[in-house]
């Protein structure tokens, strides 16, 4: 049973609606189930013309409100629709009174017993369905609260289904994303837009963020998307950003400026402190600025290092313009720098050397110099680009990536992925509550293979398991190793851009990727919360269609021409001698003499 809220600033429009035809002809039989009198003294009566006569229940239900005065609401008119689900029984008038009942005392403006509640009634005109009209107003001249209603109205939902045992539905735990709202969906209609503007806003803050390890380049792929974005920065503290919104180019309001939306406006965990506790380290301490702390090191090759430490050390040099200002960026980025001196001048820098951070003490770090990197990120090359900075444009990282490099990527991409689901299995034996980081970690897993691969079977996996993926409430889960992994997935699979010949790879991370999403439809369903299962499990269905799709496509290796056997070709070379002694066939020997003895054919030898 679904409820919904919506506000209004007439009752008498709203009553004459309930009463009328429907905009289709599907209101039958209207009457009032219950309310705060009588449902008999309450119901409109019928005129000697055949019409109702609202004046009545109407004056009753507005009367609170002439106390208020000033102190009103501007919408006083309380509506909520109450739905049973299609294969639910079809219900009495008593029991829909008692549903209607439930709904006004967990909200608290109708609590039993209280002779001064909001006056409201409950009008029934189809089988499946009632809805519920109240005035804001009490009679002892006191403005009811109304904060939070819907959550009340989805507990008091999910109570009156167990009581009447109907079709269970989820609890309000606030893991669902905002949805459009009326008005943007049939402005979305009006444009040809597939989606609403909101949605799409969404789908490209959840990528930009799942591919981001900061702020800055959080911002950077939002506007390279085509994303406006507006920063907001704080009132007390000069400089400091608090928050963002973005909008939809295009989208704009009647007054021909951009609709702006909020990071909490589209999810409950892409607001900026949420996206900041996304790319800090497991511990917590670790600057969110740092271009290879969400990689971890356990899941990545050697050759994938190198081609993380060569992008990274180039995108500091085109930030820098000194020496000491570049090996500064490379440490912010969270490398391990080490200057090479002179020997003739102990304080001329002649060299440097990165190397990826270890993620154990007892482990040596591999050192890679800057021109064993690329030849023009040597510090003498990169000193002559700062003192005359050249005219060509610096390609960017998708363009530096070589084939075997962007095979990598996929490679560890794919086994980051089944180290994680590894944890996940052994948390559904010990602790089925451990995995919710992992769980967290693989939506942004799903966005930046949709974003990598391009493939739209991924793109609705990754939108179907959003709700799956949040924890209830908003919490924000503890950092572990499974989650690492997962972010170490989409960081790479951010890096390597579209997907090039890399079609074998691609298909073993996505059997991985069925694999995890199978371990966590059953990690939620330990956890008793069927919704997210469900939706765990359409999202699995939706990659394996990915994969079937893949496995249509990709490209088969020719068919070799059947090579003769060694037996046909040795006869063909060497013809047997015995083939003449042979005799012919049966059916063409002249039939026996009786007069000539017959005599037995030679056998053959060898």
């Amino acid at each position: 049973m679904i409820g919904k809220v919506l506000r209004g600033a007439r009752v008498q429009g709203l009553l004459r609606y309930l009463y009328g035809p429907g905009a289709n002809g599907e209101h039958h039989d209207p009457h009032i189930v219950a309310g705060f009198d009588d449902a008999a003294d309450l119901e409109p009566v019928l005129g000697p013309d055949g019409r109702r006569d609202f004046r009545h229940v109407e004056g009753l239900l507005t009367q609170p409100l002439a106390l208020l005065g000033e102190r009103n609401y501007r919408k006083p008119v309380w509506h909520c629709a109450v739905r049973a689900a299609p294969e639910d029984p079809v219900l009495a008038d008593g029991q829909w009174a008692q549903i209607a009942a439930e709904i006004m005392s967990r909200t608290g403006l109708a609590p039993a017993g209280d002779v001064d509640a909001v006056r409201w009634i409950a009008v029934r005109h189809a089988d499946d369905h009632v809805h519920i009209v109240a005035t804001l107003a009490r009679p002892d001249g006191v403005r009811p609260e109304v904060w939070n209603d819907g959550y009340r109205v989805r507990d008091a939902c999910r109570a009156v289904e167990e009581r009447f045992g109907l079709r269970s539905t989820a609890p309000a735990d606030r893991t669902v994303a905002r949805r459009p709202k009326r008005g943007e969906t049939e402005k979305a209609v009006r444009r040809r837009q597939a989606v609403p503007s909101r949605t799409v806003l969404r789908r490209k803050v959840q990528t930009a963020a799942a591919g981001a390890c900061s702020e800055s380049e959080f911002f950077e792929r939002l506007q390279a998307d085509g994303v406006l974005v507006k920063r907001r920065f704080s009132q007390r503290t000069a400089g400091e950003l608090t928050g963002y919104a973005v909008a939809a180019p295009g989208d704009v309001n009647a007054d021909g400026q951009p609709v702006w939306y909020g990071g909490g406006k589209l999810a409950a965990d892409l607001t900026l402190p949420k996206l900041r506790h996304r790319w800090a380290g497991a511990d917590g301490s670790v600057r969110g600025s740092s271009a290879v702390r969400p990689l971890d090191g356990r899941h990545l090759s050697e050759r994938t290092k190198r081609a993380v430490l060569r992008t990274t050390v180039r995108r500091a040099a085109d930030e820098a313009r000194t020496t000491t200002e570049f090996l500064d960026r490379l440490q912010d980025c969270g490398l391990l720098v080490k200057a090479r001196y002179s020997q003739y001048l102990p304080a001329q820098i002649t060299g440097y050397a990165v190397a990826f951070p270890t993620d154990h003490g007892d482990e040596e770090a591999t050192w890679h110099a800057g021109s064993r990197l690329a030849d023009d990120l040597s510090l003498k090359r990169l000193q002559q680009r700062w003192t005359s900075p050249a005219t060509d444009p610096t390609p960017t990282i998708h363009d530096d990536l070589t084939v075997e490099e962007r095979q990598a990527f996929y490679d560890d991409a794919a086994r980051a992925a089944a180290y994680a689901t590894a944890h996940l299995r052994r948390d559904l034996a010990t602790n089925p509550h451990a995995g919710q980081d992992a769980c967290w970690a693989a939506s942004d897993a799903l966005h930046s293979a949709a974003q990598a691969t391009g493939n739209h079977h991924l793109r609705r996996a990754a939108d179907t398991y959003d709700r799956a993926a949040r924890a209830p409430y908003g919490r924000l889960p503890r950092h572990t190793p499974a989650g690492n992994a997962l972010r170490t997935t989409a960081r790479l699979l951010a890096l390597t851009g579209a997907m090039n010949r890399t079609a074998v790879s691609a298909m073993l991370l996505i059997s991985n990727l069925i694999n995890l999403l199978d371990t966590i439809a059953e990690l939620r369903r330990l956890q008793h919360r069927q919704a997210q299962a469900d939706a765990t499990r359409k999202a699995a269905a939706q990659v394996r269609e990915a994969k079937h799709a893949g496995a249509a496509t990709a490209p088969r290796p020719p068919r070799q021409a059947a090579r003769p056997s060694q037996a046909r070709l040795a006869m063909t070379a060497f013809p047997n001698p015995w083939v003449p002694l042979l005799p012919p066939p049966p059916s063409r020997l002249p039939p026996p003499s009786l007069s000539t003895p017959t005599r037995p054919w030679p056998q053959r030898r060898g």
